[in-house]
């Protein structure tokens, strides 16, 4: 019995929906592939599929046999990859996630550059604000920012990042620069979140943490609009340091109560642990960790 012959043909009849498309995709007989199927439930002492005259259908340890077949052979094929391709120049696809505004700001001049040095090598970019299963959707690498739960993945840290409270100077001089947390209560505030309209703010006010919950005179989505309206003077926001880097550079934006800021975030570069990484994973990382610890990132 060849198991992997078996498990090709399984994962095609999922992914075909029914034993003819998966006889049409491996070129085969469908007595051919009823016969693998048949053998390989045979073997495992379990139903994967229910079929019938009009349709296949996964069961519920089929559908976890075939989540779990799928990772064994994309680990194959990286076990070929890195093996095959360590004196050749990185091939294939590369999926990397990041937040947003972050992957847009210094992920997206590494990917190109990347890619201009490979040009056998394709990327797929996942920026998004919400945190990404690398295993679950195929990313080969991510960036993570904040403290990282415990897992089986790999972090190397790049950097960090503030939690920065901020307003445009000519807004500082008509109302005037706080200088203790209570000071907010007094101001405009800007909320970029859609979860509440009282935002809590966490600081750190004579090393003890202090949480202080503020009525936000406008609450948004996105941190874009968010810093668009701090820059157009209407009141104070708090956001990452990066996401304001280039206006607290030219002075658009001014800093405040940076004596209670928290601790920094730490930013990481995450990829998935376990068997070697191909060549394409190999050459984005190091290129990556390079860049991104250039951008000095505090």
């Amino acid at each position: 019995m060849d198991r992997f012959h078996l498990i090709n043909v399984f994962i095609a009849v999922v992914d075909c929906q029914g034993l003819a498309g998966a006889a049409r995709k491996l070129n085969l007989s469908p007595p051919a592939v009823t016969r693998a199927i048949n053998e390989l439930e045979l073997h495992l002492g379990l139903r994967l599929l229910t079929r019938t005259t009009r349709s296949v259908r996964v069961t519920d340890a089929g559908e976890r046999y075939a989540q779990d077949c799928r990772r064994i052979l994309a680990e194959m094929l990286e076990a070929d990859e890195s093996v095959s391709g360590m004196h050749t120049s990185p091939r294939g696809r590369l999926t990397i996630t990041a937040p947003v505004l972050f992957g847009g700001m210094y992920v997206t001049p590494v990917v190109t550059e990347y890619l201009t040095r490979y040009p056998e090598v394709s990327a797929s970019c996942l920026f998004l604000d919400r945190v990404v299963n690398l295993l679950d959707e195929g990313v080969d690498v991510a960036v993570r920012i904040g403290e990282l739960p415990d897992s089986t993945m790999q972090a190397i840290r790049v950097g960090q990042v503030r939690r920065v409270i901020c307003g445009a100077p000519d807004y500082l001089v008509r109302h005037g620069i706080p200088t203790i947390p209570d000071d907010l209560h007094h101001h405009n505030i800007i909320s970029a979140s859609s979860v509440t309209p009282n935002p809590e703010w966490k600081l750190v006010d004579k090393g003890e943490p202090r949480s202080i919950r503020l009525n936000a005179r406008m609450i948004t989505t996105t941190n874009d609009s968010a810093v668009a309206a701090a820059v157009g003077g209407f009141g104070l926001t708090r956001l990452l340091s990066y996401q304001v880097a280039d206006h607290l550079r030219t002075g658009r934006l001014k800093t405040v109560l940076p004596d209670f800021e928290p601790v920094a975030l730490p930013v990481h570069v995450v990829h998935r642990e376990g068997r070697q990484a191909p060549q394409r994973v190999r050459a984005f990382l190091d290129l990556a960790i390079e860049r991104l610890r250039q951008d000095a990132l505090n």
